[in-house]
């Protein structure tokens, strides 16, 4: 049993590369939580990938003990957070669980847009914030300017900063008392009905599904009964324990304390995050305020190379959204790319992460269609259809207006780069909200149309600016626009995969792009191909593909030209019965290519 105002529960937030996860891996050093055998690199990254891209995936925790200056042993709890704009999720409920934070800073490069992010939340959660400003071994590092452009930009105090280098361990003791000194111990009652915070669950293949709980008050034993307050269902705790990082069993949790639970539990989907735990008999009344559920904003189709794979892919996207709430599936049906599924996502690199791990994991060779947003289709009779695929898309005549979602960009840009970003931003439909200046660093706020983001926009951001800009959005709800269905038609059959919606300006710059991409993709016939784009019953854009052809007048040696007309006659009226009957196949390679396409 630890006393409450001997825990500190904290986060570690900042922007991407900044150096979250090699801080924790200097604090998990410096208090002997693992052996120096059992330390390596990244020590909270478990996934492949997150070590393989060095950016954190899913957020972690660990458990550490630490003797403090003044004598006393205390125990912190830490969460290492993602820096990704698209596991945003990740952080907002691991803030909820924790006190406080160490905002850490690179003091080479100072702050950047998802420092900002990452910070207000920590604000919104009532975090009491201390600033690290980290890789102070760097030649090129600023401490003072950066301080002041914390106090600036962000508007918290930076005297008291830290200096540290994660990479040498500089500066880690100082870190570990301000920690203890300056950030609150949790309050509860131990006395009062059980209260425990749903932090996160995942599945295991030995224990079933592992719940990640934050005890508020009274205390949780192992053997108790437990029950879910959204569902009312009950269970029977079989394991209880802390992470230090690897899994180590207590008998009880007591209140401010993070650790583990299993249960028996067979779905993830039975324990919602954000959801309070309490006991079955003599539980709390009321449950504790939850989190906003995670909707997807990007959907995209995903269908195997191979069909033969298809049952082997559905397996292996089940096993996934055992772990990962955030990502929903349904099944779906492609003329050109056969079964599948319609798979929504948090983001792009959500999308990247979860299509690299069923190839590498699952050994799946995969296509993924155009990415797309949800749509608000206003039907003329009243009604509000929500639209997930554009092939789907009701009768026009049938629609009133329709709605698409938008963003609020945050980008931070050197002030050399301004120009190319404005005229990014503008070209993409956006509408300049705000722009503002931190020392040469223009602070720039865009609201844009999350479908103009989805494509490239990040690439081209980054293209731009030689990668010096950084990027945060967030969603601020759907405006109508001219939006309009374009498809394109391959011998005047639609192919449903390569649907997309359009600005209606937009259609016959984006059409052409397509069918001239297609033309040198699709390869040749035996009959001429024409490729067009179509915007409801209007052709924008057309390509014709041309034929094959075999020379039938090889075999005529002079002679009479009537012979040979005769002969090139009879091919014509061939290539036109073949151009009526005869099937385009387009290779998968096509599809792929074609996708990646943006203007």
């Amino acid at each position: 049993m630890v006393e409450l105002s001997r825990i500190r529960n904290f986060s570690i937030v900042a922007h991407i590369d900044h150096g979250k996860s090699t801080l924790a891996d200097r604090l998990i050093q410096r208090t002997n939580a693992v052996s120096e055998r059992e330390m390596k690199e990244q020590l909270l990254d478990a996934m492949d990938i997150e070590r393989e891209r060095g950016i954190t995936i899913k957020a972690n925790t660990v458990r550490l003990e630490y003797t403090a200056a003044d004598g006393l042993d205390y125990v912190l709890n830490l969460i290492d957070t993602p820096g990704h704009v698209d596991f945003a999720y990740e952080v907002s409920r691991s803030m909820r669980a924790v006190e406080g934070s160490l905002l850490v800073v690179d003091s080479t490069q100072g702050v950047e847009a998802q420092t900002l992010a990452n910070v207000y939340q920590a604000i919104e959660a009532d975090h009491e914030i201390v600033p690290v400003l980290n890789k102070i071994d760097l030649p090129a590092s600023d401490i003072d300017r950066v301080a002041e452009q914390i106090e600036e930009v962000i508007g918290i105090d930076a005297s008291g900063a830290i200096p540290v280098s994660a990479k040498t361990g500089d500066g880690i003791a100082e870190t570990l008392e301000a920690i203890v000194t300056r950030l609150p111990a949790p309050v509860g009652d131990r006395g009062a009905p059980l209260k425990a915070m749903l932090v996160d669950s995942w599945y295991d293949a030995y224990l079933g599904v592992v719940v990640l709980v934050r005890v508020i008050d009274g205390a949780l034993r192992k053997g108790d009964r437990i029950r879910m307050m959204s569902n009312g269902s009950t269970h029977h705790v079989d394991r209880l324990g802390v992470f230090r990082p690897v899994m180590r069993d207590h008998s009880e949790l007591g209140p401010g304390e993070i650790g583990f639970l299993t249960a028996s539990i067979k779905q993830v989907r039975d324990t919602r995050v954000g959801d309070t735990i309490t006991h079955e008999k003599g539980g709390a009344e009321t449950p504790l305020p939850g989190f906003n559920p995670s909707r997807p904003v990007v959907f995209c189709g995903i269908f195997p190379v191979d069909n033969g794979e298809f049952e082997n892919l559905r397996e292996a996207i089940g096993k996934l959204a055992l772990n990962d709430a955030s990502f929903t599936f349904e099944m779906e049906t492609s003329a050109a790319l056969g079964f599948g599924f319609r798979c929504g996502f948090l983001g792009l690199l959500h999308l990247e992460v979860v299509r690299d791990r069923i190839e590498r994991e699952y050994g799946i060779e995969l296509i993924t269609t155009a990415p797309s947003v949800i749509y608000n289709v206003h039907m003329r009779g009243g009604g509000i259809l929500e639209l997930h695929n554009p092939a789907d898309m009701p009768d026009p005549t049938n629609i009133d207006h329709i709605e698409e979602p938008r963003i609020r960009a945050t980008i931070m840009v050197p002030d050399e780069y301004l120009g190319d970003v404005l005229k990014l931003c503008q070209d993409r439909r956006g509408i300049q909200e705000d722009l503002t200046y931190a020392g040469s660093r223009a602070m720039v706020v865009y609201d844009l149309p999350l479908n103009e983001v989805v494509f490239d926009f990040y690439d081209r951001l980054k293209s731009v600016t030689k990668g010096y800009a950084s990027f945060d959005y967030q969603m601020i709800g759907h405006r109508e626009d001219h939006l309009v269905k374009m498809q394109i038609l391959v011998n005047e059959e639609p192919v449903d995969a390569l649907s997309t919606m359009v600005h209606r300006d937009r259609a016959e710059t984006r059409g052409r792009a397509m069918v001239e991409k297609l033309k040198d993709l699709i390869p040749r016939h035996m009959f001429k191909i024409p490729i067009q784009a179509a915007v409801g019953g209007r052709i924008v854009a057309r390509e014709t593909l041309a034929a094959l052809r075999k020379d039938v007048t090889a075999k005529c040696y002079g002679g009479d030209a009537t012979r040979k007309r005769k002969l090139l006659d009879k091919q014509k009226a061939g290539k036109k019965k073949m151009r009526q009957f005869g099937k385009v196949d387009i290779p998968q390679a096509a599809f792929i290519d074609a996708l990646k396409m943006d203007g």
